[in-house]
């Protein structure tokens, strides 16, 4: 069951509350007995970095064929030169 956060609407005072998702709490504020309102956190993770969109598995190459890493068609052509001379 989730921990959530209530905080009272007289004195402020916030009570964590355990209960289920779909259970609402009807309780009052333990120490003046007012009226509690839920208080809405921030997540608490973060995704830094690329990898996390469909467009950043995917190839930029429009011919579908991508060279080997390390290699391009400009190191070819130097060595072919190379052995020529």
């Amino acid at each position: 069951m989730p921990l959530y956060d209530y905080q009272c609407r007289a004195c402020q005072q916030v009570t964590e509350v355990r209960h289920g998702f779909r259970e609402s709490y009807e309780g009052t504020c333990p120490s003046c007995g007012g009226a509690l309102g839920r208080v809405f956190n921030p997540a608490g993770i973060v995704f830094k970095g690329s990898g996390f969109y469909v467009t950043d598995s995917r190839k930029s190459s429009g011919s579908g064929e991508s060279a080997p890493s390390g290699s391009s068609s400009t190191d070819t052509s130097s060595k072919k030169s190379e052995t020529a001379a």
